[in-house]
C-alpha cells in the first residue's frame, strides 16, 4: 500500500522559511517523478515543483528563486525547501506521484504566511 506523508508546514511571517518533506512508503522515491502541488480553498490545485528520475528538476515561475525541490533517497523523502515566503504562498502544499496506473497523494500540510 502506497502513503505519502507530509509534514514541516506551520506559521511563517512574510520573508520566513519552511523546509517540506514527503516521506514515501510502499514506492521507492528513486525511482518516480514526484511533485509537490499546493491548493488554496475554493480554487485549483497547482503545480509547484517536479523531481524527476532522471535528477532534473523543475520549478514553477511563481516560486523560481524562492523555492528547491530534492531528493533524500536514503530516507525515500522527497523535500520543499521555501524561503522568502510570501502571504500568496499560503495554501495546503501536497505531494504528489503520478504514475501509469495510478495518482499518489498525500493528505496535505498546510503552510501559513502572515504578519
Amino acid at each position: 500500500q502506497v502513503q505519502l506523508v507530509e509534514s514541516g508546514g506551520g506559521s511563517v511571517q512574510p520573508g520566513g522559511s519552511l523546509t517540506l518533506s514527503c516521506t514515501a512508503s510502499g514506492i521507492i522515491v528513486s525511482a518516480n517523478t514526484v511533485a509537490w502541488y499546493r491548493q488554496v480553498p475554493g480554487k485549483d490545485r497547482d503545480l509547484v515543483a517536479t523531481s524527476n528520475v532522471d535528477g532534473r528538476s523543475n520549478v514553477e515561475d511563481s516560486v523560481k528563486g524562492r523555492f528547491t525541490i530534492s531528493r533524500d533517497y536514503t530516507r525515500n523523502t522527497v523535500y520543499l525547501e521555501m524561503s522568502s515566503l510570501k502571504s500568496e504562498d499560503t495554501a495546503v502544499y501536497y505531494c504528489n506521484i503520478p504514475r501509469w496506473d495510478a495518482q499518489y497523494w498525500g493528505k496535505g500540510t498546510l503552510v501559513t504566511v502572515s504578519l
